[in-house]
């Protein structure tokens, strides 16, 4: 076998959320305990809202990075981040598979908030609100639906037509009672776990918002200038990352409330993998406001990488380019 291509498609067949959420668990376990290694994201500032990123990373099994545009989308269904994960083989040392990043990036996402989220989030959380309408939305919404039961997911988007349309495609997907909010504060007022997943420049969710006890996954922004929430909620919080040293120095609510004087790097109790690993406390009272700040970590894409490339190789999928 040379180096095996994995496109869109077959990156979603076979990495159902039923095997990437305890993907991520292992996987943000193995960072907080140094059994992995990761860089900051490098990342240059194209103009007009697009980025290019760069992140390189080494697990047991494999090592290799992502390279990763992001741009508005240009039309419906375009992905945002659009771009390709290179995995090496560890044993060998030798390239052997180049998978589709957006499709990758789109589940490992979701499915690391929904593992947190089974963590920090109370017991019998059973209201969902999500803000935004793109991809990630409707992927975070599948995704709690992994690891809470709900009665209500509501949607929230700056484009009425679009939260609409979403609403549609969730209702029929997973057979549940979805319908739209007119604005930030009415999709949260009784909300148990909120997800912001929009692209917002300037802070769209308030603390006075939001009630005691919820749950937030602070998804959109993945690095310093953009925030989605405004410094009294980062205060009132329990804040848990994903990553330390890259929400310390790219998680932008976080930094922004520092600049502030209003919290310090403490603030940030522990990675969630530190949480997973029972070795530091998450939820302690039901009364708790929690956040679990996500920028992306590359073990994640190896770890859900190596799960689809050996799925894929087993089952003749791929296309086998030599190399």
């Amino acid at each position: 076998m040379g180096l095996l291509v994995i496109d869109r498609e077959t990156v979603r067949e076979l990495l159902p959320y039923e095997a990437c959420i305890p993907l991520m668990r292992e996987a943000m376990t193995a960072l907080s305990a140094g059994r992995t290694q990761q860089l900051l994201r490098q990342i240059i500032d194209l103009g007009d809202r697009s980025l290019f990123g760069v992140m390189p990373g080494a697990m047991e099994e494999a090592f290799g990075a992502k390279l990763i545009g992001v741009s508005p989308p240009s039309a419906e269904g375009v992905q945002s981040h659009r771009g390709v994960v290179a995995l090496f083989d560890s044993a060998t040392g030798a390239p052997v598979a180049i998978l589709h990043a957006g499709e990758l990036t789109a589940i490992r996402t979701a499915a690391a908030s929904a593992a947190a989220t089974d963590l920090l989030a109370r017991p019998e959380a059973g209201r969902l609100a999500i803000l935004g309408t793109g991809e990630q939305a409707g992927a975070h919404a599948v995704a709690m639906t992994r690891v809470r039961a709900f009665s209500e997911i509501v949607i929230w988007g700056r484009t009425p037509a679009r939260a609409e349309a979403l609403v549609e495609r969730l209702s029929r997907e997973l057979g549940l009672a979805v319908r739209t909010a007119a604005s930030v504060e009415a999709a949260v007022a009784e909300a148990d776990i909120v997800c912001t997943t929009t692209g917002a420049s300037e802070p769209i969710l308030e603390s006075r918002w939001v009630k005691d006890g919820t749950h937030i996954n602070l998804v959109g922004s993945s690095r310093a200038g953009p925030r989605e929430i405004d410094d009294d909620l980062v205060v009132r919080a329990r804040v848990f990352a994903d990553h330390r040293e890259g929400v310390l120095r790219q998680g932008a609510e976080i930094l922004h409330a520092m600049a502030a004087g209003l919290v310090g790097e403490d603030h940030v109790l522990a990675e969630i993998g530190q949480v997973m690993a029972g070795a530091a406390a998450g939820r302690t009272g039901p009364d708790e406001l929690t956040i679990y700040k996500s920028l992306g970590a590359i073990v994640q894409d190896l770890a859900a990488g190596w799960f689809v490339y050996r799925a894929a190789a087993a089952q003749g999928r791929g296309v086998d380019a030599p190399f």
